[in-house]
């Protein structure tokens, strides 16, 4: 297993927090961010693949200040342990939240998710809806689709899949170029991103992660998505804000208007030169909101 790495003076410039731990009942260490003033009122910030808590730095930055935040880092990803036998599903995914949660005495949680933070963040809030707020949608999706780029497809393959994932890093090293199109991260952000994953070893979960995509039945986590897909209806009366990158390579606009679909009465705010890695990509302006779609009483 791969324990969580120190925090070194220039990943600390950028991602100046204290990580806490907590214990999943699987017995694996997850850390996570919790930020901003004690209050049993929260803003819960879930990444995907092949990120970590560190894609939600600067969100982490404006936010905390008004309302605590947050952020865990899934079994397997960022500064969490990284066993080499969890189950890397869906399911467990969802219940590694609400176990974390259970332990924080939240009454009211506030959500924004990415990538397959969608699934599993839906999947958590439809668990606990009644504590439920607003919900900050960014590319992702969390209900069932057989649309997958090519090059993702090629990841998900056994052996060559793996290979190129964890032993050429062939998913996370290339996803922090092309997950950008406004402009490109610098050296250090791409150091940041890849920090966690420097070795087979501490890349088990991003192959993991590809491989438990569910795209037809047979699918392990399929069943589990579409539990997750048919909770949707619920959160129609709840304030849902799409900010969507409209040059996402993976969740592209027809993951948007699948989204119309479900939560029709969403307000939709697509950023037309933004990339996948929606907050990094549209800076200041991703970052204002979410801020404004969290607070909307503040202007």
């Amino acid at each position: 297993m791969v324990t969580s790495p120190d925090i070194p003076d220039w990943l600390r410039r950028q991602y100046p927090f204290s990580p806490k731990r907590h214990r999943t009942v699987s017995g694996a260490g997850l850390s996570y961010l919790d930020e901003g003033p004690r209050s049993d009122e929260a803003v819960l910030m879930l990444h995907g693949n092949p990120t970590w808590s560190y894609f939600y730095r600067h969100l982490v930055a404006a936010v905390s200040p008004r309302c605590r935040c947050i952020v865990p880092d899934h079994v397997g990803m960022g500064l969490s342990d990284k066993p080499a036998d969890y189950s890397y599903t869906l399911a467990t995914r969802i219940d590694d939240v609400l176990g974390l949660l259970g332990t924080l005495g939240l009454r009211r949680i506030h959500l924004v998710v990415h990538d397959w933070g969608g699934a599993i963040g839906f999947g958590v809030a439809a668990r606990i809806l009644p504590q439920v707020g607003r919900l900050v949608v960014l590319n992702t999706a969390a209900f069932r689709s057989d649309r997958i780029p090519l090059r993702i497809a090629l990841c998900r393959q056994r052996g060559l899949g793996t290979w190129l994932v964890r032993q050429l890093n062939g998913f996370a090293a290339p996803a922090t170029r092309m997950a950008m199109h406004r402009r490109t991260l610098t050296d250090e952000e791409r150091r940041g991103y890849l920090f966690p994953y420097d070795s087979w070893q501490s890349r088990v979960a991003v192959d993991a992660f590809v491989k438990d995509i569910p795209l037809r039945a047979s699918d392990v986590s399929y069943a589990a998505l579409h539990q997750v897909e048919k909770a949707l209806p619920g959160f129609r009366r709840h304030p849902v804000s799409l900010i969507w990158g409209g040059r996402d390579f993976c969740f592209n606009d027809h993951f948007l208007e699948r989204w119309k679909q479900f939560l029709p009465e969403a307000q939709v705010t697509r950023l037309a030169d933004v990339g996948h890695y929606v907050l990094d990509d549209g800076g200041a302006e991703a970052i204002s909101l979410c801020q404004e779609a969290l607070f909307p009483e503040h202007g």
